[in-house]
């Protein structure tokens, strides 16, 4: 078994079938039509095309796809606006970890919020998974988990709310909109 550490595209719904963008770097995201062989994905079928990074000769690869579900993942983008009253953004249930990047700007990391770290807001301990790094905390970097969704509030450069475009993902805290009781 021979293990491969190298950069790996993501696709991501609001970049689309022509753009792609890797979780270990601070890059923007690529433009590129053969990647996914420009196909959006259904929901039980995904399309590369004849890419060394995700369809090379002899090479095992490993996929992990998600799809939004009411209540308990959501997916998406928003804009920054560089305010401490920053964009809002409806999720339909609270979060338990929100995980966003900027796309149209290099140089910023991905940034992983979560419930654990903080358990109140404002909500300001992060991890970033294209680093070896600790948890930080950044002035820059403040977010608010609310019933519905997530209100970013950071203002600074280099910031979650800079006037840039963020890709984001987020899962429930408790994802029990369609449970059955016994």
């Amino acid at each position: 078994l021979e293990f491969r550490r190298c950069a790996l595209p993501i696709y991501h719904t609001s970049l689309g079938a022509t753009q792609y963008i890797y979780l270990n770097t601070t890059g923007t995201a690529q433009t590129s039509s053969t990647t996914w062989n420009n196909t959006e994905p259904t929901s039980t079928v995904f399309t590369v095309y004849n890419d060394t990074r995700i369809n090379a000769n002899t090479y095992t690869y490993v996929a992990y796809c998600f799809s939004a579900v009411a209540g308990y993942s959501a997916f998406g983008s928003y804009t920054g606006n560089g305010s401490s009253d920053g964009p809002f953004v409806f999720l339909g249930f609270r979060p338990r970890w929100v995980m966003m990047k900027n796309y149209s700007s290099a140089g910023d990391d991905w940034m992983l919020f979560d419930s654990s770290r903080n358990t109140y807001n404002v909500t300001d301990l992060n991890l970033r998974p294209d680093t070896s790094g600790a948890e930080s905390s950044q002035s820059a970097n403040y977010i608010d988990f609310l019933s519905n969704g997530f209100k970013i509030r950071g203002t600074s450069a280099g910031s979650i709310n800079a006037a840039q475009s963020y890709i984001y993902a987020a899962f429930a805290e408790n994802p029990f909109k369609l449970a059955l009781a016994r």
